[in-house]
C-alpha cells in the first residue's frame, strides 16, 4: 500500500539526486578549473606563462572569427551552388567541396601560403605591368607593380586557408538545411508568383537557417580549434606562442597545460553556448 510519504505530491518538483544522476564529467572539469587557476594565482612559473601566452589568445580570436566569415559566406553560396539545377554552378560547387575536404588542412594552408598567393602576386604584377603599357602615367598601374610577396602578412594568408577549408564543409552544412526543407515550401512560393531567388530568400533560406545554426556553431569551434595549424605559418597565436615559450624557458608541462587550459575554456564556453541555441529554438 502506498505510504503518504512516497506519494509524489502536486506541483512540487521532485529531483534525482542519486549518485548515479550526478554529472560526474561536469564537477571533474570544475574541480580541475579551480585547481589550475590557483595553480595560475599561486606558481611564479604557470602566472608567467598565462600573461605571456594570453597575447596569442587575442590572435588566435581573430583569425577564427575572420575565417569564419568568409567561409560561412563560401558555403552559403556553394551551398546554394550545390542545389541548383544549373549544372555549370553544381559541377563547379562540387569540385570545390570534394577537392578542398579531401585535402588535409595543413596541407592546404601550406598550399595556400607558399602556392597559391606568390602565384597570386606574379598575376598581379603581371596585370600592372600591362597596364602601364597601356596608360604609362598611371599610378593604379604602378602601384600594382610594386605588389610583393611581403605585402601579404602571414596571418591574412593564415585567414584565407581556413576560410577556404571551412567554406567546403560549411556548403554541405547548407545544402543539407536547405534540402531538409520540403518541395512544398518551393512549389507554394512558386504558386504565390515568386521567382527561384524570391523563394529562396524570402522562404527557403529562413527556415533552412533556422535548422544550420547548431552545426554552424559546431564548426567554428573546430574552426577555433584549428587555427592553431597556423603555427606551421610561425603565426603568433596561441599554439605557437606556446612553442617559443616552451622552447626559452624548458618548461614543457606549465605551458601547454595553459595551452591546453585557455583552448579547453574556450570550446567549451562555446559548446555551452551552442547547446542553449538548440535549446532556444526547439531543434532535435
Amino acid at each position: 500500500m502506498e505510504t503518504i510519504e512516497n506519494r509524489k505530491r502536486p506541483g512540487i518538483i521532485q529531483f534525482d539526486m542519486s549518485p548515479s544522476k550526478w554529472p560526474w564529467w561536469a564537477i571533474a572539469l570544475i574541480l580541475s578549473a579551480i585547481g589550475f587557476i590557483y595553480l595560475i594565482l599561486t606558481s611564479q612559473d604557470y602566472k608567467d606563462t598565462f600573461l605571456f601566452l594570453t597575447q596569442g589568445l587575442y590572435t588566435t580570436l581573430r583569425i577564427t572569427f575572420f575565417s569564419y566569415i568568409i567561409a560561412t559566406t563560401i558555403g552559403l553560396f556553394a551551398g546554394l551552388a550545390r542545389v541548383s539545377k544549373n549544372p555549370i554552378l553544381f559541377n563547379i560547387a562540387t569540385f570545390y567541396v570534394e577537392v578542398v575536404r579531401g585535402v588535409p588542412l595543413v596541407v592546404l594552408m601550406l598550399y595556400v601560403a607558399f602556392a597559391f598567393f606568390p602565384l597570386l602576386v606574379t598575376t598581379v604584377q603581371a596585370f600592372g605591368n600591362w597596364g602601364l603599357i597601356l596608360a604609362p602615367n598611371s599610378n593604379f598601374f604602378a602601384n600594382i607593380t610594386h605588389f610583393t610577396i611581403r605585402s601579404v602578412p602571414m596571418e591574412g594568408r593564415a585567414i584565407i586557408a581556413l576560410a577556404f577549408g571551412y567554406g567546403a564543409y560549411e556548403a554541405e552544412v547548407f545544402r543539407a538545411g536547405i534540402q531538409a526543407i520540403g518541395k512544398g515550401q518551393m512549389e507554394a512560393a512558386r504558386s504565390l508568383g515568386m521567382n527561384y531567388i524570391q523563394a529562396m530568400r524570402h522562404i527557403i533560406l529562413p527556415q533552412a537557417v533556422r535548422q544550420v545554426l547548431p552545426p554552424l556553431g559546431n564548426d567554428f569551434i573546430a574552426c577555433l580549434k584549428d587555427s592553431s595549424l597556423a603555427t606551421v605559418l610561425a603565426v603568433n597565436e596561441l599554439t605557437q606562442l606556446g612553442r617559443l615559450r616552451r622552447s626559452s624557458t624548458f618548461r614543457v608541462l606549465e605551458t601547454f597545460n595553459v595551452v591546453a587550459f585557455l583552448y579547453l575554456s574556450m570550446t567549451l564556453l562555446l559548446s555551452t553556448g551552442v547547446r542553449w541555441l538548440e535549446e532556444k529554438l526547439h531543434i532535435e
